[in-house]
């Protein structure tokens, strides 16, 4: 990422003034409409399917699940409508993936409201970092090759569930898999229909046709935001706080500044970072989890189209992420009365591409030691000191390359000489 020049702005100005509606208006038009409903439908499938997971697996109930996914949707979906306008490009806002995922392991031990607690330093940790200008240190301090191992080790259970699924339950995620399969070989067909998005169907046609639907309790559709008091935990900070900052810094914001930066944007780093930390606090009083800049939406609002019309997609994308927010009560009965192989099914298949991606960039350059080291002790599920896996399986990696791979990262963490 290119660093800030002398009599440059630390936080990067909005286009101004911004415009109105009719000029809005007149900039979309029907590419861009299916572009943003794309992305959105994305966000709503095989993303919630992870949230719906790790939710249960932690033992949350149904309304506090709601509440998640109302924050990471209509909070969020408010940020990019408000982001994109602002800065005219795409600039989706969603939630930290493999944050969840940490979060999902670490409700083994942890209470709830600790949980929240971590939240909430986080949130002030990424804001800090914003109003200072430090993002660029903070990143370069952490080798990708180890950061990324960690990740592949938070997301292989994903994959393993879907391979137990196929295999406990054939006649449900065979299907599943086969739709995903095709969808994904043939890219005109996957571009209107995302892959994650015909699994689902394929799947629910499946459910429906075997009636293997459980009757849910629950009343409404509107969300009812669960709001939980934070629990200060030296525990809960020490291993929730750094894994989650580092999801959103380095993992998903520097992918989405990747991304957008590849097809001619100038995305605003700081003011993200900024953003990202005053929402990730906002989030947390509804017990969501730390807010990024998301890469694969990002990449799918940029798909196609003019680079200065692209912002509207954007802004419908998180206007549908706002609905679909405040309908999450609803959303999740429907999916938890769903047989658990179909949640499995789908939130592997949808973290496929993320599990591949984490380890090709774990393994195909320097530290890859280290890497091995951070990808083991993380599936180890080590919980040395009551402290998650994850931690444990950053710090071990940076360790064992700064050891043994010294000239590895030093590259890495201080760029070519």
């Amino acid at each position: 990422m290119p660093q800030r020049k002398d009599g440059e702005h630390r936080f990067e100005r909005p286009v101004w003034p911004p415009l109105g509606p009719r000029r809005v208006a007149e900039d979309f038009g029907a590419l861009y409409a299916a572009n943003g409903v794309v992305a959105a439908v994305f966000s709503m499938t095989g993303p919630v399917a992870v949230i719906l997971a790790e939710g249960a697996r932690g033992g949350l109930s149904q309304a506090e699940i709601a509440s998640w996914i109302f924050g990471v949707f209509f909070l969020n979906g408010l940020l990019t409508m408000l982001a994109c306008w602002f800065y005219r490009q795409p600039l989706a806002f969603f939630w930290t993936i493999p944050g969840t995922v940490v979060v999902g392991t670490s409700l083994n031990h942890l209470t709830w409201p600790e949980v929240i607690g971590a939240y909430v330093v986080t949130g002030v940790l990424i804001l800090f970092l914003g109003l200072t200008g430090s993002v660029h240190r903070v990143m370069s301090w952490l080798p990708m090759p180890i950061v990324m191992a960690m990740v592949a080790g938070v997301f292989l259970k994903f994959g393993t569930d879907l391979v137990r699924a196929v295999e406990g339950q054939a006649v449900l995620a065979v299907p599943m898999v086969a739709a995903f399969l095709l969808l994904s070989a043939h890219a005109n067909a996957g571009r209107w229909m995302p892959p994650v998005l015909g699994a689902l169907l394929v799947g629910a046609v499946a459910v429906a046709v075997a009636g293997d639907v459980r009757a849910v309790p629950g009343a409404g559709w509107l969300a009812a935001p669960v709001v939980q008091a934070p629990q200060w935990s030296s525990g809960a900070m020490l291993e929730l706080v750094v894994p989650l900052a580092i999801t959103v810094l380095v993992v998903q914001n520097g992918q989405g500044m990747a991304v957008l930066t590849a097809v001619g944007h100038r995305p605003p780093m700081n003011i993200a970072t900024v953003a990202c930390g005053v929402w990730s606090l906002l989030a947390s009083v509804v017990g969501a989890v730390s807010t990024c800049l998301t890469g694969p939406t990002n990449a799918l609002l940029t798909a196609s189209g003019r680079r200065t019309r692209q912002y509207t997609s954007g802004i419908l994308c998180g206007l549908l992420a706002v609905v679909f927010g405040l309908l999450a009560p609803g959303f999740v009965r429907m999916m938890t009365a769903m047989p658990e192989a179909f949640v499995a099914a789908l939130g592997g298949l949808a973290m496929l591409p993320a599990l591949r991606s984490a380890f090709t960039s774990a393994f195909s350059s320097g530290c890859t030691f280290g890497a091995l080291v951070s990808f083991l002790v993380t599936i180890a599920d080590v919980q040395l000191l009551n402290i998650g896996p994850a931690f444990w399986g950053l710090l071990a990696g940076l360790v064992v390359s700064r050891l043994l791979e010294p000239a590895d990262f030093r590259q890495a963490t201080t760029g070519p000489s």
